[in-house]
C-alpha cells in the first residue's frame, strides 16, 4: 500500500567482508610504516549526514550510526559511540575484532594513550578532524611516546576499491520569500563579526553556513538540503565561493555571482595560501574547519584565529519570514501526523502492522501534501524493545511486528521549503502497564516544564535542562541523551550553537527553534520519548526587572492520552495538556476531508480529567 522515497531498510554489511577489510587496512597501514591509524565518522566539515563517499567508518566496521570513530592498532582495535549508540553498535559490531568502548567518558585518546607503546607512529587524515581533535591525538601520543603522522591521503581510500563518487547535487536557490533576507545584509552583518574579530577574512567551513549566508540548497547529502561548498569572506571586498561548478545551473551560477566570485573547490588551498602569506589573521569555525586548512595557513605565513563560526549564530535565530514559514510547515505537518496516528489506532491492534509499515505509511502521508522535499532524518520507529534503542533504525532484519501491549516509538521529521520539523509520539497499542503510564507521565511533566519555562534573557540550555528530568530524578531514573537540540530553516534539523543540555552553553535568544525532548528507556522492554518544536519568545513578566522569554510550541500533534496518569499531574500541568490539546484540535480539524479522522481526532484531544 505504502512506498518509501527516502528510505531504505537494507542491513549494513558485515561478516567476512568486515573482517577482510579490517586485516587488508592493517596491511596498508603497515606498508606505509605505520602502526596505527583513527578513522573518524567525518567528512571535510563535520557534518552530520555525509556522502555515501565519506562513509569509513560504516564501511570498515559496519556501525552505521551518526557520531563514532574507530582507531586501529597493530593488535587492538576499537569502536566508540555515545550513548545512543550502545546498543546499536553491540549488533552491528563484530566484537571478535573490535572492543566497543564509550565516546565521551573517557575519550578515545584515553584508552588510545593505554594501548600505544613508545615509538609508534600513529597516522591520522588532517582533513577529518578539526584542529581540537588532533591537539588531543597529539597530547595522548606524546604522553606515550609516540608519534603522531598527519598522512597526505587517506590509507582507508587506498583499500576501498569501490568507493562512490562524491556527489553531484544540482543547487536551487533559496528565495527571499523563504529566507526573508537577501544575500547583501546578510554579508554586511557578517563582516560586522569579522570586524569584530579584528580579522582580515573569515572561512565558512560549515556548508550549512555557505547556504545560509547566500541563500541556496542543494542535494549533496540525504536529509539536508547542502550544497557541500566553502567560502571566504573578507573583511573588505567580494566573497569567493567555492563549489563544484557541475552542480550549478546558469540561473543559480547567475545568482551567487551577484554576490560573489565562484570557483572550483581546489581553488581553496592556493586562494588560502595566497592571502595568508601577507601574514592575514584568518578566522576559522572551530567546530567544523579541517586541522589542515589551519594548517596551511599556518605554514604559508599566515596567522589561522579559531573561534565559535559568527555565522552559525546569526542563522540560529530566525527571522520573521523564517519564523512565518517555520509555523506554516508545522500546519502542514499536523495534517499529516493527524491521518497517521488515526491510521496506526486503526490498523496496529490487529497485529499486523510491522515497524516498516509505519515509516512508509507516515512518509505517504507527508508526500500527500506535495510539498515534503525529504524526509529530516530517517525516522524512527521502534516497538517494544526496539524502542528502548535511543537512535534505531529498522531494518528488513530487525523489523519487529506491532503487538497489543506494545508501545510504539515513532520519531521523524520533515523538509518542506518554507520550514523543518521534527516530532516524537510514542502510541499505546492496547492497554499499557501501569509502569508504562507511570513512566510516560514522568516524561510529560518534564516536557510540560520546558514549555511552560519562563526565563531572563541570556539563560543557556544547561540551565533549562534539568526541568525536564526532575520527575523522573524523583523515581531513580533518567535518559542518555540532550532534552533539545537546535532545528535549522530548511536546513539541519540538529542545528547548533544553542541546545538544552548538560553541555548547552549558548543563551536562548528570541527567534532560535529547539526541539523539547524528553524521554525513558527500559532496555529490551520500551522506550518513550515526546517531542515538540519550540521557538524562543519574549513574554511580559509585570514587575520584570530584566527582559523575559518564553517558548511557543509549534508541533501540533495529540499526546497519548491513554498513557497519562492523571492523577499525577498538578492542576496547571492538566490544564495546559488540555489547552494544548483544544488547540491542536481548532488547527488541524477543519482542514480534514474525512469523518473517520476528525472523530478520532475529537477523541484523542478531548479534555483529560484526574479519576
Amino acid at each position: 500500500m505504502f512506498e518509501a522515497h527516502f528510505q531504505t531498510f537494507e542491513e549494513p554489511e558485515g561478516g567476512v567482508a568486515l573482517t577482510a577489510r579490517l586485516a587488508r587496512f592493517r596491511e596498508e597501514l603497515a606498508r606505509r610504516k605505520l602502526t596505527g591509524f583513527v578513522v573518524p565518522r567525518a567528512d571535510q566539515q563535520q557534518n552530520e549526514y555525509v556522502p555515501a563517499s565519506e562513509e569509513r567508518l560504516a564501511w570498515l566496521t559496519g556501525f552505521t550510526g551518526s557520531a563514532g570513530m574507530a582507531i586501529v592498532l597493530t593488535r587492538e582495535a576499537a569502536v566508540f559511540v555515545d550513548g545512543r549508540y550502545t546498543l546499536q553498535a553491540a549488533k552491528q559490531v563484530d566484537r571478535k575484532a573490535w572492543h566497543i568502548e564509550p565516546l565521551a567518558d573517557p575519550p578515545p585518546e584515553h584508552w588510545l594513550g593505554k594501548h600505544l607503546a613508545a615509538g609508534d607512529r600513529f597516522g591520522f587524515d588532517p582533513w577529518l578532524h578539526t584542529s581540537a581533535a588532533a591537539e588531543r591525538l597529539a597530547a595522548a601520543c606524546t604522553k606515550a611516546g609516540a608519534e603522531l603522522i598527519a598522512v597526505e591521503s587517506n590509507p582507508l581510500d587506498q583499500i576501498w576499491t569501490e568507493r562512490p563518487a562524491p556527489p553531484l547535487g544540482r543547487v536551487a536557490i533559496h528565495g527571499v520569500q523563504f529566507s526573508g533576507e537577501i544575500e547583501a545584509e546578510k554579508l554586511k552583518r557578517i563582516r560586522l563579526e569579522i570586524n569584530k574579530l579584528g580579522v582580515e577574512a573569515l572561512v565558512l567551513s560549515d556548508s550549512h553556513a555557505v547556504a545560509w549566508t547566500f541563500n541556496i540548497r542543494g542535494a549533496d547529502v540525504s536529509h539536508t538540503p547542502l550544497p557541500l561548498s566553502y567560502a571566504l569572506v573578507p573583511k573588505d571586498g567580494r566573497p569567493t565561493v567555492f563549489i563544484d561548478h557541475r552542480k550549478l545551473s546558469n540561473l543559480t551560477r547567475d545568482h551567487l555571482e551577484q554576490s560573489a566570485d565562484v570557483r572550483e573547490p581546489d581553488a581553496l588551498v592556493p586562494d588560502l595560501t595566497e592571502l595568508a602569506r601577507s601574514g592575514a589573521a584568518i578566522a576559522l569555525d572551530s567546530a567544523t574547519a579541517a586541522d589542515a586548512v589551519s594548517r596551511l595557513i599556518a605554514s604559508a605565513g599566515g596567522k589561522p584565529v579559531r573561534g565559535n563560526d559568527p555565522v552559525s549564530l546569526l542563522k540560529a535565530v530566525k527571522n520573521i519570514t523564517e519564523i512565518e514559514g517555520t509555523r506554516t510547515a508545522h500546519q502542514r505537518d499536523a495534517l499529516a501526523l493527524a491521518r497517521f496516528l488515526a491510521w496506526v489506532d486503526r490498523e496496529a491492534p490487529s497485529g499486523a502492522l510491522t515497524e516498516i509499515d509505519t515509516v512508509e505509511a507516515l512518509e505517504t502521508f507527508r508526500r500527500q501534501t506535495c510539498a515534503l522535499k525529504d524526509v529530516s532524518f530517517p525516522t524512527i520507529a521502534g516497538t517494544g524493545p526496539n524502542g528502548a534503542i535511543v537512535h534505531y533504525r529498522v531494518t528488513r532484519k530487525s523489523n519487529r511486528r506491532i503487538s497489543p501491549g506494545d508501545l510504539l516509538l515513532i520519531d521523524s521529521g520533515a523538509q518542506y521549503e518554507d520550514g523543518t520539523t521534527d516530532v516524537t509520539r510514542t502510541i499505546a497499542i492496547g492497554t499499557p502497564t501501569d509502569e508504562m503510564r507511570d513512566r510516560f507521565t514522568r516524561v510529560l511533566r518534564g516536557h510540560i516544564a520546558i514549555a511552560r519555562a519562563v526565563f531572563p534573557d541570556g539563560t543557556t540550555g544547561a540551565q533549562l535542562d534539568s526541568f525536564a528530568r526532575q520527575y523522573l530524578w524523583q523515581a531513580g531514573l533518567d535518559f542518555e541523551h540532550g532534552t533539545g537540540h537546535g532545528v535549522g530553516s530548511y536546513l539541519s534539523v540538529h542545528e547548533g550553537p544553542a541546545r538544552i543540555s548538560k553541555l548547552g552553553t549558548t543563551p536562548l535568544k528570541r527567534g532560535m527553534i529547539l526541539s523539547n525532548e524528553p524521554g525513558y528507556y527500559k532496555t529490551d522492554a520500551f522506550g518513550i520519548r515526546i517531542e515538540n518544536l519550540e521557538l524562543v519568545i519574549g513574554t511580559d513578566i509585570p514587575g520584570a526587572e530584566k527582559p523575559v522569554n518564553a517558548f511557543e510550541t509549534l508541533t501540533l500533534a495529540p499526546i497519548d492520552r491513554r498513557l497519562i496518569n492523571a492523577n499525577m499531574l498538578s492542576a496547571t500541568e492538566l490544564k495546559w495538556l488540555n489547552d494544548y490539546h483544544e488547540r491542536v484540535n481548532r488547527a488541524v480539524r477543519p482542514h480534514l476531508d474525512d469523518n473517520a479522522t476528525k472523530l478520532w481526532l475529537d477523541d484523542a484531544t478531548a479534555a483529560l480529567q484526574p479519576l
